[in-house]
């Protein structure tokens, strides 16, 4: 029998790790939203838009939220359609 201490720990075990994690997606996130930020404000840069809507805040990342959610919800359907019994190919 094997003693639960010889168990290989990973590093994702730690909850100081798990935290240094979090936080670093949360600054990753803010880092990716300041230059909508500062274009908003018109600091950094102007936006050449084609449509107005583009000029709604943060437009792309929720157009690429909206689209990743979609392809999503569509591959959960699909999959009942492409998806076949375990034992197929025998």
């Amino acid at each position: 029998m094997s003693n639960p201490d010889d168990e290989k720990k990973y590093w994702l075990d730690d909850p100081k790790n798990i935290d240094k994690v979090f936080y670093g997606v949360l600054v990753i996130c803010a880092l990716v939203a300041l230059p909508d930020v500062l274009a908003l404000l018109n600091i950094l840069y102007h936006k050449h838009i084609e449509f107005e809507f583009e000029n709604i805040f943060e437009f792309y990342s929720l157009y690429g939220l909206i689209c990743y959610v979609g392809l999503v919800l569509i591959a959960k359907k699909l999959r009942k359609v492409l998806m076949r019994d375990e034992d197929y190919y025998d």
